[in-house]
């Protein structure tokens, strides 16, 4: 097994063996802790830009297939595992997850510390960071690959969206009797999102991060959905501008995730950098109308910055923040009172699990069924 180096930005180095592809490669350290699902995450496309540690010990052992990815291919800056499976071993299995790695040019590595690297992500917080395996990558010495990674971009103000959306518009048909046509503005949209959209009789037209208002009304949508993505909101002001069009136009609006940030940028709110994020399937989040709390499915390292002790007004009426994260407070969704919007922080879609949030999906659909009515108080069941 070949030596690598995983180096973060504070000086803090792990050394391990090369997993996937040799070379290098700079991103965003954050850990996730999943403990299934692992091809989910890497093909998600709001990791983009980020190298992510799974906290699960064991990784690869379903191995890979072509039913399970959430976009074209694996979106992960580089990735960082305890122990790889030696053996993939599930009957829907095509490959291994390391051959994955390999023929994607994505740099792994594998460490004996995940535990003692999340516990220090947890303290000093998400940071810049590289892995380098293979003689020439590694040939510079510690101190010289510290001084590239700190000289690696930063994710704060970075405009990711754009990289990884859709360059044409397509169209994903409803299942059965059409209902409703959604456009849905891809900022780094999952597979399963259209999907489940479909399920409920949705024609989903999927359209590039920079669409403005303009193409978005002209499809003369039911309802209007801004995806899950990744990046620095503060960043995306296009996304922004062609929300406060849809919403001056009064259509029903959902947004997941990142579009939860766009959301609240266009009401007025701000947004801020989390320590070291969320990202996994066990959040505990509460809607604050009925009580109820999911356990849901998380990737973010970006928060919307909203009052959260009684309604607020923006320049498209009341609003209030509809959920909240029961580990720390978090905002985790935003609704408008007096027009057909709403918002959440997580992923209702959550192709691995857990499902609690599916019915967010319905909730949609029922604003789409009365486009002039607004939010009646139910939270999703």
């Amino acid at each position: 097994m070949n030596p690598a180096l995983l180096v973060l930005e504070d000086g803090r180095v792990f050394h391990g063996v090369a997993y996937g592809a040799e070379g290098e490669t700079f991103g965003e350290m954050v850990f996730n802790t999943g403990m299934t699902g692992y091809q989910e995450t890497l093909t998600d496309p709001s990791y983009a830009g980020q190298i992510v540690a799974m906290t699960a010990p064991h990784i690869g052992n379903t191995g890979v297939n072509g039913e399970d990815p959430e976009s074209r291919r694996i979106q992960v800056a580089g990735y960082v595992v305890r122990e790889p499976a030696r053996v993939a071993s599930n009957w829907r299995a095509t490959g291994s997850l390391g051959s994955a790695l390999r023929e994607q040019g994505v740099v792994g590595i594998a460490i004996p510390g995940t535990r003692a690297l999340t516990r220090h992500l947890r303290d000093k917080g998400a940071m810049r960071a590289g892995v380098f395996s293979g003689p020439d990558a590694l040939a510079a010495g510690e101190q010289a690959l510290l001084e590239r990674v700190r000289q690696s971009p930063s994710m704060e103000g970075a405009d990711l969206a754009r990289d990884v959306s859709t360059d044409e518009k397509y169209v994903i048909p409803a299942q059965g009797e059409r209902r409703y046509t959604v456009a849905a503005v891809d900022l780094g949209i999952k597979t399963m999102t259209p999907y489940r959209m479909s399920e409920r009789g949705c024609e989903v037209h999927v359209l590039p991060a920079g669409s403005t208002a303009h193409d978005i009304l002209a499809l003369d949508p039911d309802g209007v959905f801004f995806s899950n993505g990744p990046g620095d909101p503060a960043a995306a002001g296009y996304a922004v501008d062609a929300l406060r069009g849809v919403l001056d136009a009064g259509k029903p609006f959902f947004g997941i995730c990142f579009g939860n940030q766009i959301f609240g940028r266009a009401l007025g709110l701000g947004t801020y950098k989390l320590r070291f994020g969320h990202r996994g399937i066990n959040q505990p989040v509460q809607d604050r109308t009925t009580g109820k709390v999911d356990v849901s499915a998380h990737n973010h390292g970006f928060a919307v910055d909203a009052p959260t002790d009684a309604p607020f007004e923006t320049p498209y009426g009341r609003a209030e923040v509809s959920h909240v994260n029961l580990n720390d407070g978090c905002v985790e969704g935003l609704r408008l009172l007096d027009r057909p919007a709403f918002s959440v922080q997580y992923h209702p879609e959550a192709a691995a699990g857990p499902h609690d949030a599916s019915g967010l999906f319905d909730r949609f659909c029922e604003l789409m069924e009365r486009p002039d009515g607004t939010e009646s108080g139910k939270g999703a069941e």
